[in-house]
């Protein structure tokens, strides 16, 4: 079983990749971890393409059920590739309103005042929060936006669930986990 979550930033694919996979008993791969290289200020060096591509491919090899959250949109015909493995396909969207709100939330649990007091950092959390307030309308630039999104739920080769809404961790994880046994994929 192999499924993929994607949103926006803030959507709640983390929360719910890891979730899912402690539910289904496999491993779960976030995207940032393979697009994103070490660096003091985390998220602001990115790998090379090839080096990300083969980190993220030597990881899904690993076994034959894995559930790997993050956009792959904009990663080019590698990523377009990884569409054809897939048993499922989970969208999920958050009002603009409520994902910025928790996005400055978890930004300030994660790195504290740093990011208030730090003029780097606080550029840096501003032209995050930016970027990610501009998923909506396609102001922030680049691949991952709604549309991009939208448009890409059409590729799929396998079922797509989209889960729009302010749903709880737990109503998201059994709607997935429902359209798991529905599929016959445990």
């Amino acid at each position: 079983m192999k499924i993929h979550l994607f949103g926006a930033s803030g959507a709640g694919v983390t929360t719910l990749g890891t979730a899912l996979g402690a539910a289904l008993g496999v491993l779960y791969f976030d995207s940032d971890d393979y697009l994103w290289g070490p660096s003091e200020a985390p998220f602001t060096v990115r790998r090379p393409e090839g080096e990300r591509n083969a980190l993220l491919a030597h990881d899904l090899a690993q076994g034959p059920h894995w559930v790997l959250g993050g956009s792959l949109v904009g990663w080019g015909p590698w990523g377009e590739r990884q569409l054809a493995v897939l048993d499922l396909a989970v969208f999920l969207w958050l009002p603009p309103a409520l994902r910025l709100h928790r996005l400055k939330q978890r930004e300030h649990a994660r790195y504290g005042d740093v990011i208030a007091t730090d003029p780097a950092r606080a550029a840096q959390t501003h032209a995050f929060l930016t970027w990610a307030a501009g998923y909506d309308d396609g102001s922030c630039g680049g691949s991952r936006t709604l549309a991009n999104h939208t448009a890409w739920l059409g590729r799929f080769a396998c079922p797509v669930l989209a889960l729009r809404g302010d749903l709880t961790v737990a109503g998201r994880l059994a709607a997935v986990l429902a359209e798991v046994g529905r599929l016959g994929l445990r």
